[in-house]
């Protein structure tokens, strides 16, 4: 799968996403809709993007707009990222800040709700596609083993986030990010 076409599938689940009916829930019915060889296909183009974004600045967006950040949780912004489709991961990627024009960060701001953007069951999309095809949970974790890359990276250790800073600063949050800060500190606290 060609990364236009991975990004096609992103788009394709999101116009099928309702009120009834979630982003990641249309994700998994498109997925199953393919052949095998294409959720996995499509597992590596979103492994691709996912680990594009596992930066520092990237990172402190996330811990912004979640009122912090673990480790799994940055994997799951990440996720949503890829959810609000291309042309706003894009644009988020080349600057993070950016995300504080998102929809879904300024209603999540006057709500006051926190979290907005990170989607936990973006992640396992393709693993419930090939399960609901295959009947067997398993299925997608050992077809994923004989078909992934051979240079594919286990974790992400050593590699280049970028410059790491004190996300609990907020005068540096402010200087690296300041749309975002202008939204989410007050008075110097979070």
């Amino acid at each position: 799968m060609y990364m236009h076409e991975f990004w096609s599938v992103i788009e394709t689940a999101r116009s099928a996403a309702t009120a009834d009916k979630t982003f990641s829930e249309a994700l998994v019915d498109e997925l199953a809709s393919r052949p095998q060889v294409d959720i996995l296909s499509y597992q590596e183009r979103f492994d691709e993007v996912h680990e594009a974004v596992y930066r520092w600045d990237m990172w402190a967006a996330a811990y912004l707009i979640g009122g912090g950040c673990s480790d799994d949780s940055f994997m799951d912004f990440r996720a949503g990222l890829i959810a609000l489709g291309r042309d706003w991961f894009e644009k988020a990627a080349a600057c993070p800040d950016s995300l504080a024009g998102h929809p879904a960060v300024i209603d999540a701001v006057r709500a006051q709700h926190g979290e907005a953007i990170f989607d936990e069951d973006a992640n396992y999309a393709a693993s419930c596609a090939f399960e609901r095809l295959t009947g067997n949970d398993h299925a997608f974790y050992e077809a994923w083993d004989a078909y992934k890359p051979p240079n594919e990276r286990r974790g992400q250790a050593g590699e280049d986030m970028g410059e790491d800073f004190d996300f609990d600063d907020p005068e540096e949050m402010r200087r690296r990010l300041p749309r975002l800060s202008a939204l989410y500190l007050y008075d110097g606290a979070h």
